[in-house]
């Protein structure tokens, strides 16, 4: 005959298990405020935004113009090494600024035309020549009518006081063109350049403002 045990809850001896305390047993949690509730999502919002923001700056390239905490001091720097050692084309310019020129410089110098710095210009002269100067041609030579030829050259050549006659006193080791005074200078140099002298000089003893003596 099998045997047949029915365990009840009678069947145990009591415990402390069996006198549970009165109230709720296990844990409780309390309400929760409002500002905790709505924290998680106000973080998400916050995070989502700071994300956009990055990846908008990564794709417009507006990231490399962020300054970051760290990078300060070399940006600081920087200023003061340019400031502090100016380029070489600032001092340039600042030299140029500084010192005035005063003369030309010898590339326009170069520049220049030789027959313009060898003789004088030929506009400069027809501005201080006075063709009505009163011009006297000498002839120290033994040919007859030789300084009547010459003066009827420059009258030829537009000088309305020309005169000849024979040279007498004393008279110059070569053929030249003298003047009395240098504002006689300009027309001087022109009776020359017609008669094909080349001495000109200026001697204010002579007796007219323009003399050529002949001698050849």
């Amino acid at each position: 005959m099998a045997r047949n045990n029915q365990d009840t809850y009678a069947s145990y001896q009591r415990d402390e298990f069996d006198n549970p305390p009165q109230g709720p047993v296990g844990a409780h949690r309390g309400k929760t405020s409002l500002a905790s509730r709505i924290m998680p999502y106000f973080i998400v919002v916050i995070v989502a935004a700071l994300v956009g923001a990055l990846a908008w700056g990564v794709y417009s390239g507006e990231a490399s113009h962020i300054r970051m905490p760290w990078s300060t001091s070399a940006s600081s720097s920087a200023p003061k090494a340019k400031s502090a050692a100016p380029s070489a084309k600032d001092k340039t310019d600042t030299d140029k600024t500084d010192t005035p020129s005063t003369s030309a410089s010898p590339s326009q110098k170069d520049s220049e035309s030789p027959e313009a710095s060898s003789s004088p210009s030929s506009s400069a002269l027809q501005q201080t020549v006075n063709k009505n100067t009163a011009i006297v041609v000498t002839n120290a030579t033994s040919i007859s009518g030789h300084a009547a030829q010459r003066a009827s050259a420059l009258t030829q050549n537009g000088y309305t006081s020309v005169s000849s006659r024979n040279a007498s006193g004393q008279i110059p080791s070569a053929t030249v063109v003298m003047y009395q005074n240098e504002v006689d200078k300009a027309t001087a140099q022109d009776v020359a350049n017609t008669l094909g002298i080349s001495l000109v000089e200026q001697v204010p003893t002579i007796a007219g403002p323009v003399v050529v003596v002949l001698l050849d």
